[in-house]
């Protein structure tokens, strides 16, 4: 099966080896997405600006990919700190409210790149085409 590299300069660039996001088949496969600016790289400095611009970010790779936030069935949620948690719910429910929900993951851990609040990857599906007309 074939695989398709996203690239998206309305999201961060990779920051190493790895790709923005890859579509496979029907399925979108991102990559961890982070709070940084897309043009300046800026991190947020508030909690709350850092998960809305990682959704942000993460909205911007699926549209690039062909999808969006209704067509994802699965996200993985990293944070540097639970104490978050319930916030971070208030504002992922503002992304992600149509049912059925994707299915989620979220952990602490101890770092994350560039030192920001979140990481968030998701795996989505395609939109499906729409007829020629």
């Amino acid at each position: 099966m074939e695989k398709k590299e996203v690239v998206t300069a309305k999201a961060p660039a990779a920051i190493g080896p790895y790709s923005q996001a890859i579509v496979v088949g029907d399925f979108v496969f991102t990559s961890g997405v982070i709070p940084a600016d897309a043009n300046t790289g800026i991190i947020p400095s508030s909690v709350d600006e850092q998960f809305m611009r990682a959704l942000h970010n993460l909205r911007e790779v699926l549209v690039a990919a062909g999808s969006d936030q209704d067509h994802v069935i699965r996200t993985t949620v990293y944070m540097k700190d639970l104490k978050n948690f319930d916030r971070f719910n208030e504002l992922y429910g503002k992304m992600f409210h149509n049912k059925p929900l994707p299915a989620r993951s979220c952990v602490q851990v101890a770092a994350l790149p560039k030192d920001v609040e979140c990481e968030i990857e998701a795996t989505a599906l395609l939109l499906p085409e729409k007829p020629a007309e």
